[in-house]
């Protein structure tokens, strides 16, 4: 890939908003308490706790960290957690979850990385016996591994289900945003049912920001004591919250999201009629799987950045960032077509 040419790898890739960038810079002055008892921390987790009609809000510094703190709140280490085959949970965390907290992660393979109760059903056998891992959490991703969005009523109906068999529900939001534009529905509106979430940041122009959202009262009094034992209490917090200011003033969260999303849906449509190309799922957030032929991948990669995401199939995902332009989108079309 040159300098020029716009990454389609991953969100992380990009850079960070500049108007985030200049958050930063602007909580830089003077000093203040640490730890979270600055002014500007405070003012950002209540503007957080109103926009989530949240019990707790809580800064760390990466996506992993805000999954293993939610799911600390939620079971013991002899319980188990109930989620899809490719979650980031169970394929990108390197076992965070089974390491640090010792919990079992139970596996569900799904068509378009949503769970369903009839999916999970079958994960809760055993119940009672000391012999197996007692499943007490179902993990979702909103938006899922493959891009696809649980709707409003999806997620009521899991929260339902969930809450009738005594689990608790959480859900991996490292690109909320991008589903709350799909949906047109406010944060908050995709955490009524969840017990805690994650709301993140970084995919979304911030900088080693993500939020982790306590949902029940009862859950809250132990957040502040397992972030500071899992190493994820920032001394000067204020540059996570100064980030999240950014992000929720004018909803930039929002308009980088729809940015993202309206990318990946260009490049969908660009290569639509291209002959050799199969859309896998739904283009609902700000990716897209496609299978190519292999020579068709190789040759594109010489020159563009993107994973395979399934080599057996040669199913690569292509991403799109806040930052992706129409001239990225039609540039990298024109490579595909020329490719194939």
């Amino acid at each position: 890939m040159t300098s020029q040419q716009k990454s389609f790898g991953s969100d992380n890739h990009s850079g960070a908003h500049l108007e985030v960038i200049q958050a930063i810079a602007d909580a830089n002055g003077g000093d203040s308490s640490p730890y979270g008892a600055d002014l500007l921390t405070r003012r950002v987790t209540d503007e957080l706790r109103s926009a989530f009609r949240s019990s707790e809000v809580l800064f760390v510094f990466n996506g992993t960290a805000a999954n293993v703190l939610g799911i600390s709140l939620l079971a013991d280490s002899y319980e188990a957690v109930i989620c899809a085959e490719f979650s980031h949970l169970n394929v990108d965390e390197c076992g965070a979850t089974e390491r640090i907290l010792g919990n079992k992660l139970l596996t569900v393979a799904t068509p378009d990385g949503k769970l369903t109760p009839e999916l999970i059903a079958p994960r809760l056998t055993g119940r009672g016996d000391p012999h197996r891992a007692q499943a007490k959490i179902v993990q979702i991703a909103q938006v899922t591994e493959v891009g696809t969005c649980y709707s409003l009523e999806e997620i009521r109906r899991l929260s339902d289900f969930c809450h009738s068999e005594s689990l608790y529900l959480h859900a991996d939001g490292a690109r909320l945003a991008n589903a709350a534009a799909y949906l047109g529905c406010e944060l908050g509106d995709l955490a009524q049912g969840v017990d805690v979430l994650s709301f993140g940041g970084t995919k979304n122009g911030a900088v080693g920001a993500e939020a982790v959202i306590v949902m029940r009262d009862e859950l809250a009094d132990r957040a502040q004591f397992l972030r500071k034992q899992q190493m994820q209490l920032g001394s000067k917090m204020r540059f996570i919250a100064a980030q999240f200011a950014a992000l929720l003033e004018d909803k930039l969260w929002l308009r980088g999201a729809l940015q993202a999303n309206a990318m990946a849906s260009r490049l969908a449509a660009g290569i639509a009629h291209v002959p050799g190309i199969e859309v896998k799922y739904p283009v609902q957030s700000n990716a897209v799987f496609a299978e190519l032929r292999p020579e068709h991948i190789a040759a594109l990669q010489q020159e563009w950045t993107f994973y395979v995401w399934d080599e057996a199939r040669n199913v690569v995902r292509w991403m799109t960032a806040f930052d992706t332009t129409d001239d990225d989108v039609d540039s990298f079309v024109a490579a595909i077509r020329a490719a194939s």
